[in-house]
């Protein structure tokens, strides 16, 4: 009994929670928006460089998919913010980087991933509700890391190791070592997703 009244309490919960973030006004959205920029930049100094390429492994992939889930279509936004406040020279970029050319760097297609990403798995999550479960989500994640991340990060990087690579080399310096590891943070996330997202409708307009 104890077990199902406390269920019931904690499926409420993250029903109120995400009808609350939805009813926000704009200057909370953006607030929180930025709150969640700030997770952001906090996971980006989880890093560990490999051999041969110019591209960390960091928290951040993780921290998008999360984004995403947590703040709907804001999560693009609070991507955003996070890349342009570290644009304009807050040192929270990997390593502590900051500044407009970090944009044309190895890095910097992996950060308009980044805004891509976050933006398009909060609208799916928020607009379906059979989304919102492991197996469509491990799937959302999927495809946002390889074509919303991946891409704009190679065609990046592809410019800025002066487009000397053919396609096959820059795969292996800016995908191939990361697969495995962006594929256990999105069977991670989409188990967490699977647990705090409602199982039902938070506004009417997004229906089943």
């Amino acid at each position: 009994m104890n077990i199902n009244l406390n269920l019931d309490k904690y499926k409420l919960l993250r029903y109120n929670f995400f009808e609350w973030r939805y009813q926000l006004d704009f200057i909370h959205k953006i607030l929180l928006s930025l709150f969640f920029a700030c997770i952001t930049g906090l996971l980006a100094q989880i890093r560990v460089y490999l051999p041969n390429s110019p591209v960390p492994i960091t928290g951040q992939v993780f921290g998008v998919f999360l984004v995403g889930i947590l703040l709907g279509k804001w999560g693009g936004v609070s991507q955003l913010i996070y890349t342009g406040l570290g644009v304009t020279g807050i040192p929270w970029f990997a390593g502590l980087n900051s500044g407009f050319a970090y944009l044309f760097g190895p890095t910097g297609g992996y950060l308009i991933g980044f805004i891509l990403a976050a933006s398009f798995l909060g609208y799916f999550s928020d607009k379906y509700v059979k989304l919102r479960r492991f197996l469509p989500m491990l799937a959302l994640m999927t495809i946002t890391t390889f074509i919303l991340i991946y891409i704009p990060g190679l065609i990046v990087l592809y410019i800025w190791m002066g487009s000397s690579i053919g396609i096959i080399e820059l795969i292996m310096i800016g995908m191939a070592p990361y697969i495995a590891v962006d594929i256990i943070k999105a069977v991670i996330a989409a188990f967490i997703a699977k647990g705090i997202t409602p199982k039902r409708s938070f506004i009417k307009e997004f229906s089943i």
